[in-house]
C-alpha cells in the first residue's frame, strides 16, 4: 500500500506594481541603469504542491500559455534540484490569475513561490540569500519576490532597499494587449537620462514612468486607459506590462472607480502591500513547524 503524497496548498504569488520607473543610463552592454520601487499588491496567483520522492517535477495549470519545460516554475524547482543535489520531486498546480505580459510580475513572482515553498517543504534550509541568487539566474524581477518587502531598486534592478511607502487602494486596468519589453527599451523615443533621486524625494514627490511615453505611441489601448484612468486619479502604468492602475485613498473610492469602468474593459481593486503574502504564509508555515 502506498501512502498519499504530501500536498501544500494555496501558496500565493502576488502581483507587484511599479509605483515608478525611471530610466537613467544604459551600460555598455546594452542593460539600462534604473530606479524603479516595487510593491506587492493584494491579488495572487495560488500553487498547490504535492511532494513525490522519485525526483520528479511536474506542472499543471488552468494556463498554458508556455511549454512545461521552459516555465520558470519548472525551472525553479529543478535549480534547487541540481544546485543542492535534492532527490525529492513535487506536482505543482498553478491556478494562474495575473495576466501574462501586463507587468504584474506573474512569472517572477510563481518562480519566488516555488523556490521558497520548495526550499520550506523539500527542508533544504538555504538562506533567504542562497534563494535571492539562484532567483537572480531565472528573472531580474524574481529576488524581491523572495526577499517579501516593497523595495526601492537600482543599477539594473538588482539592488534593493526595502522601504514602505503608502499602502494605497489600486485600480489596475488591463488593457487586451501584450507588450514587448525588448521594442520598448530598444525604442529611440525611450528617455534615457532621468537623473537619479533619492528614497526621500520619492517619498515625498513620487516620481513617473520613463516608458510610458513609447508605450502609448505604440499601443493605443494603452494610451486610452491612461487617459481615462487619469481623470480619476494620478494614473500610471506599472513597468514596461500592459496594465495601468491609479491609487486611491482607500476601498469604496476604489471600487467607486471600478464601476465606471467602460464596458468590455477588465480591471480589479487591490491593496497595496509592504509585506509580502508570500512572506507571511511562510512565516506561519515556520510558526506550526515550531508548535509541532
Amino acid at each position: 500500500m502506498t501512502s498519499s503524497p504530501m500536498i501544500s496548498r494555496h501558496w500565493p504569488a502576488p502581483a507587484k506594481l511599479n509605483l515608478i520607473l525611471h530610466i537613467t543610463g544604459r551600460r555598455e552592454d546594452g542593460y539600462h541603469l534604473l530606479q524603479t520601487v516595487f510593491q506587492f499588491i493584494d491579488f495572487s496567483d495560488s500553487l498547490d504542491f504535492a511532494l513525490r520522492n522519485d525526483g520528479v517535477i511536474s506542472r499543471q495549470s488552468n494556463w498554458e500559455g508556455v511549454a512545461e519545460a521552459d516555465d520558470l516554475i519548472v525551472r525553479a524547482a529543478k535549480a534547487l534540484q541540481l544546485e543542492f543535489s535534492c532527490q525529492q520531486g513535487v506536482d505543482i498546480h498553478l491556478e494562474k490569475k495575473l495576466s501574462v505580459g501586463g507587468g504584474l510580475g506573474g512569472g517572477s513572482s510563481d518562480a519566488a513561490t516555488t523556490l521558497v515553498a520548495l526550499n520550506h517543504l523539500w527542508d533544504l534550509g538555504l538562506s533567504v540569500d542562497q534563494l535571492v541568487d539562484i532567483g537572480l539566474k531565472l528573472g531580474a524581477d524574481v529576488p524581491v519576490f523572495v526577499r517579501g518587502k516593497a523595495a526601492w531598486a537600482e543599477g539594473i534592478g538588482e539592488k534593493l532597499t526595502p522601504i514602505d511607502p503608502r499602502e494605497s487602494w489600486y485600480l489596475v486596468i488591463k488593457p487586451d494587449c501584450y507588450i514587448s519589453t525588448v521594442e520598448v527599451f530598444n525604442s529611440s523615443d525611450l528617455t534615457r537620462n532621468t537623473p537619479p533621486i533619492r528614497i526621500r524625494d520619492f517619498l515625498r514627490d513620487g516620481g513617473h514612468n520613463d516608458c510610458e511615453s513609447v508605450v502609448k505611441n505604440l499601443y493605443p489601448e494603452v494610451a486610452e486607459a491612461l487617459d481615462w484612468l487619469g481623470q480619476l486619479s494620478d494614473a500610471r502604468m506599472t513597468g514596461t506590462g500592459s496594465c495601468v492602475f491609479a491609487g486611491f485613498d482607500n476601498q469604496q473610492q476604489a471600487e467607486s472607480a471600478y464601476e465606471k469602468l467602460p464596458q468590455g474593459w477588465e480591471g480589479f481593486v487591490a491593496k497595496g502591500l509592504n509585506h509580502s503574502p508570500l512572506l507571511t504564509r511562510l512565516e506561519q508555515e515556520n510558526l506550526e513547524k515550531e508548535k509541532s
